[in-house]
């Protein structure tokens, strides 16, 4: 009797092997429906190195940037138009608006594609939050994952809604200066920037995703770098007790309930928990949101939460590969697929 053929894997190529891409990659790898095809890039420094090591292909983005790296001294396969030739379905996480310009590429190919936050939402026509809107993903061309704080919003106040207690959301973030890693080049010090518009851009941006929502954001840049810090004031549907909120977030997979009472008293110490639980790069891929912060004062709601602003949307641009591609047409399913190969939990301590 002949061996029964394993399912076809998704072939994915990811453009752009920066604080998300590299992410990205090493999710991809992690998961049984899935197969990097290889990363794209232009740089030819330790960073282009680190692809070759963690074992994946890596291809210049031209003739010319292949021929650098080269050069330099590192392995090479080819461009990324070899890439995309390799591919089913293509990450780009090149540095905001460049993606943009990569679309009419992918597009003349029929390659279906994901763009990161921060493109604009015509530029697919459809923005993804996995527990909100897998479903109207499921074998389109294209969407686009948004950001780590509109990730945050639409898992949180989804929570919210499908327990039946949401009316209104205002909420202000404290937003992180600049990614850890360049934080030698770019930020703030010694002041607090405020954005210059009420609404700040994150809750029309949630709305994208979920047009039901009637959430206003207010945001302000600090002078850190680990991750961005939320307060959030809801009006609910009705007069709740505390548990009952505690519940509707449970009810998400993605929103892990943490305690100041456990030591979890600020963005560091959550980082450091999970840097000792062995996440690479210390990724906090939930939702952290203090519990025993939490209040209920009769039909409103208060509470706040810690978003990893490199690790929040790698779960979300897995889940937009299955949907896309169509492997996986259940939600539900996809999530749980994706959760155990990231360990991705609910509680830590």
């Amino acid at each position: 009797m002949r061996p029964m053929s394993e399912p076809k894997k998704i072939r994915v190529a990811v453009n752009g092997y920066g604080v998300i891409g590299k992410r990205v990659a090493a999710a991809v790898a992690l998961q049984k429906d899935m197969s990097l095809a290889g990363v794209s890039d232009v740089l030819t420094d330790w960073r282009a190195n680190m692809v070759t090591r963690n074992g994946f292909r890596l291809f210049g983005a031209t003739g010319e940037h292949m021929s650098g790296m080269r050069a330099a001294g590192l392995e090479v396969t080819g461009t990324l138009d070899d890439l995309l030739g390799q591919a089913d379905v293509v990450v780009d996480c090149t540095p905001k608006h460049i993606a943009a310009k990569n679309i009419d590429g992918y597009r003349s190919r029929g390659l279906k594609f994901i763009v990161q936050g921060g493109e604009k939402h015509e530029a697919t026509g459809h923005s993804f939050v996995a527990e909100a809107n897998y479903a109207t993903a499921l074998n389109r061309d294209a969407t686009r994952v948004v950001s780590c704080n509109t990730t945050s919003i639409v898992r949180t106040l989804t929570a919210l809604k499908r327990a039946g207690l949401l009316q209104r959301a205002r909420g202000t973030l404290l937003r992180r200066a600049t990614d850890p890693w360049e934080s030698h080049e770019s930020g703030i010090m010694n002041t607090l920037v405020p954005e210059p518009e009420i609404p700040s851009h994150q809750g029309p941006d949630a709305q994208s995703v979920d047009p039901e929502l009637d959430v206003v954001t207010m945001a302000v840049k600090v002078p850190e770098t680990l991750a961005h810090l939320h307060y959030w004031s809801v009006q609910m549907t009705r007069q709740a007790t505390k548990e009952e909120a505690l519940d509707a977030f449970r009810a998400s997979t993605r929103i892990a309930l943490i305690r100041t009472s456990d030591g979890l008293v600020a963005l560091n110490s959550v980082k450091e928990l999970m840097a000792d639980r062995g996440r690479p790069h210390g990724n906090l891929y939930e939702v952290a949101l203090w519990a025993d912060m939490l209040r209920v004062q009769g039909d409103e709601l208060f509470y706040a939460y810690m978003v990893d602003n490199q690790a929040i949307v790698i779960p979300e641009t897995i889940d937009a590969i299955r949907a896309l591609t169509g492997i996986v047409e259940n939600a539900h399913e996809s999530i749980a697929k994706t959760n155990t190969a990231l360990g991705i939990e609910t509680a830590f301590v």
